[in-house]
């Protein structure tokens, strides 16, 4: 009852660990987050589209429940930058809408994200993301990452035009506007991007967002920015998160279920990698099925108090683990100091200027972008350069849930194309080894039995992979007569199409005065045959648990007239060859 009791409430398992020393790294590792928190609250709030108290209630609430219902000891959740830009392209694609309206609209969005989690969760489907294939992450990502360069252009030049009018529209619109640039505006922009650029080189754990926000505010004070029609974020409303109510009217739940589900989607695949990546460095086993259930239960909470949809953070989960974070109890405290910050200093944005903002946001726009990986897979394979390109195409030109859509059929498509094109290699004993190992044919340059055909495949045989595996039997093995040995060691299952397929090929071979045999077959795939009586359909006198034992059995029932004219003896079975039989007779 206890174990089941605290894998359902983990903070339950962690928190009888707890001790001095470790509530004291806990603590510090706190203070790094909530001054690093700070500044990424704010501008991934203003990328959503949202006030940016509403970025700091994410990071307060939604973070302390996912800390403590998940199963990650060193991640840390709330507001990213991948989920703001989706959040903003779903409640942005209602239409026109108030302030009120879009923040109601994001709590509905942010409800629906966690209770599409949680379900996720108790269903225990967690191995879902795994068909998510890591080239489609990266091309999602590096596709949001310009969008949210883009959005963020006209703060920076201190212009305005009309957003949301799709990727290539506000390009062509931010270059008609270019003449209108405020130089005011760009300096103090390029200043803040310049600083924090330089901080992040100095000292990668410095809070360089907040030196370089810093950096921008005293430019623009300096420049009388507010003068000069420089726009400024103003000051914070200085109150704990509200509760709050979403939207739950039957057409708003219509409206935004499929933006929510996109949502959820992409924040668990950004949580379970965030988790899993950390746990390779703190050696814990994540529990992929709990994270969902902390994210779901954050999301859920969050849409009642005032957050929008959160998930796990790379850059907050890495500085948290290297400032010595022992358990979960550092997200919370983390949290604490920052509603204490937001309490006591609400006027600590009133002087942080738009541009200053834009700067900051343009470097983690930059940061997201893999230029890495990126280069690898174009390198390493055209399927997967031809994958990525399409996610970023769609990610830039097609509405961003619709856009993490294309990149799970993406995913899909290519995961069937791979398993539905098993290896079928014709192997053969190796003649030079005193065992006869059998090897590949080509590899290893081996002569093969005229009589008996050996293959080997690699790969389940269900529905998708028959065609492919009975082309290639039938293009191997064509000639009347020709016996054939399939060793299915590397078969994982066998569905109804892939007996129907071996019944098809074995009747086809007998029709041609050859045989069907099936050997080292899994114990699992064996016991999944015999239940279905398949077995008993196949012939269990054709399969075998060993290939020796297959050619053992077939060996004297060979032609000894094509065995006298075979010079190869690929077999030990097949004895001397004939002119070694007048030898040992003339010498017995």
């Amino acid at each position: 009852m206890a174990s089941r009791l605290s894998r359902s409430l983990p903070f339950l398992g962690w928190g009888r660990t707890l001790d001095r020393r470790m509530l004291g790294a806990d603590l510090m590792a706190g203070l790094t987050g909530a001054i690093l928190v700070l500044p990424q609250g704010v501008a991934y709030a203003f990328i959503a589209g949202l006030p940016p108290e509403v970025g700091l209630y994410s990071a307060i609430v939604a973070a302390s429940v996912a800390a403590l219902f998940g199963s990650s000891w060193h991640m840390i959740s709330g507001p990213t930058a991948a989920l703001s830009i989706v959040l903003a392209s779903v409640v942005g694609g209602l239409g026109t809408l108030t302030p009120s309206e879009y923040l109601a609209a994001a709590l509905t969005v942010t409800l629906l994200v966690g209770v599409i989690q949680l379900a996720m969760g108790l269903l225990r489907l967690g191995s879902l993301v795994s068909f998510i294939s890591h080239t489609v992450v990266i091309g999602f990502t590096t596709g949001a990452a310009i969008l949210i360069a883009t959005s963020q252009l006209k703060h920076l030049l201190g212009v305005s035009i009309a957003g949301g009018q799709g990727f290539l529209l506000d390009v062509a619109a931010l270059v008609q506007t270019l003449p209108e640039t405020n130089p005011y505006a760009l300096a103090i922009g390029l200043i803040s991007l310049t600083t924090s650029v330089v901080a992040r080189r100095l000292q990668r754990r410095s809070p360089h967002l907040l030196l370089g926000l810093a950096a921008g505010s005293l430019a623009c004070w300096l420049l009388d920015g507010a003068a000069h029609g420089v726009a400024l974020v103003g000051a914070l409303p200085g109150t704990l998160p509200p509760l709050s109510l979403p939207e739950l009217s039957p057409d708003s739940l219509r409206t935004l279920t499929s933006g929510a589900f996109a949502i959820a989607l992409l924040g668990l695949i950004e949580a379970v990698s965030i988790a899993r990546a950390i746990a390779l460095r703190s050696g814990q086993v994540i529990d992929g099925n709990q994270e969902f259930i902390g994210q779901g239960l954050s999301n859920i909470v969050g849409g009642f108090f005032s957050c929008y949809a959160s998930s796990g953070s790379f850059t907050r989960s890495g500085a948290n683990y290297d400032a010595g974070a022992r358990t979960p109890l550092a997200s919370v405290f983390a949290a604490a100091l920052l509603a204490l910050i937001l309490v006591l200093a609400p006027g600590i944005t009133a002087y942080l200027p738009l541009p200053a903002m834009a700067g900051g946001i343009l470097l983690i726009a930059w940061n997201l972008i893999d230029a890495q990986h990126i280069a690898h897979l174009v390198r390493a394979s055209r399927h997967e350069a031809m994958i990525l390109a399409a996610t970023v195409a769609a990610t830039l030109l097609v509405a961003l849930e619709f856009a993490i859509y294309i990149g799970v059929l993406l995913s899909l498509v290519l995961y069937l194309k791979r398993t539905s094109r098993p290896t079928v290699l014709e192997v053969a004993p190796r003649q030079d080894h005193p065992r006869r190992h059998i090897r590949n044919v080509q590899r290893y340059d081996l002569a093969q039995c005229p009589q008996l055909k050996i293959l080997r495949i690699d790969g389940s045989l269900f529905f998708g992979a028959t065609d492919h595996v009975q082309r290639r039997l039938r293009a191997l093995s064509a000639t009347p007569g020709t016996r054939v040995l399939i060793i299915g060691k590397g078969i994982n299952f066998i569905d109804t199409a892939g007996i129907e397929m071996l019944l098809q090929e074995a009747r086809r071979l007998r029709d041609q005065g050859g045989e069907l045999m099936i050997s080292s077959l899994k114990g699992t795939v064996l016991d999944e045959l015999r239940r279905r009586g398949d077995l008993a359909r196949l012939g269990e006198a054709r399969v075998f648990e060993t290939p020796e034992a297959a050619i053992g059995a077939t060996a004297p029932a060979l032609d000894p007239s094509v065995c006298r004219s075979c010079h190869q003896r690929v077999f030990t079975e097949c004895g001397p060859l004939p002119a070694e039989q007048d030898i040992l007779a003339r010498e017995g």
